[in-house]
This record gives C-alpha cells, structure tokens and sequence, in this order.
C-alpha cells in the first residue's frame, strides 16, 4: 500500500520544456502558504534533474518524483 499525497494545488506543465517547468513551479510556491503541497505533471525527461536541483537551492522539500511513462509527477512542499 502506497501513501497518497494530499496536494493543495496542482499545475499541467506537460508539454513545456526546460525551463519553463521550473519557472512555472517557482511561481506556483510562491503563491503558496508555508506546509503547502504542490503537486505538477511534466513530459519534460530534465524535470527529473532540474526539480530536485531546484528543491535543494530553495530549500523547500521534494516529497515525492515518479515518472510513468512519459509523465512525470512530482510533488513539492513550501518550507519557507
């Protein structure tokens, strides 16, 4: 059995590709309270490097990356 995610917000951001995900993503969190889940969908292979690089350097937290098939979905929590 798998824990289930809760996210307070969700953004598409199939299609797009490097960097306009993780400009997306940053604009999104920042529009977001603190402890807030981000959940996003990506076609874009560079998410799987660019989204955990950019966690680390904004200090917020990647609870979870999974890709499945050709979409990758990933969720982020806003720390500060």
């Amino acid at each position: 059995m798998t824990l289930e995610i809760k996210s307070d917000q969700t953004i598409n951001l199939e299609g797009l590709l490097c960097p306009i995900p993780v400009v997306k993503v940053s604009q999104a969190i920042k529009n977001m309270a603190v402890g807030g889940v981000l959940e996003a969908t990506a076609t874009d292979p560079g998410v799987l490097l660019d989204i955990p690089a950019w966690v680390k350097s904004t200090g917020n937290e990647l609870l979870s990356i999974k890709k499945e098939d050709k979409l990758i979905r990933f969720f982020i929590k806003r720390t500060k």
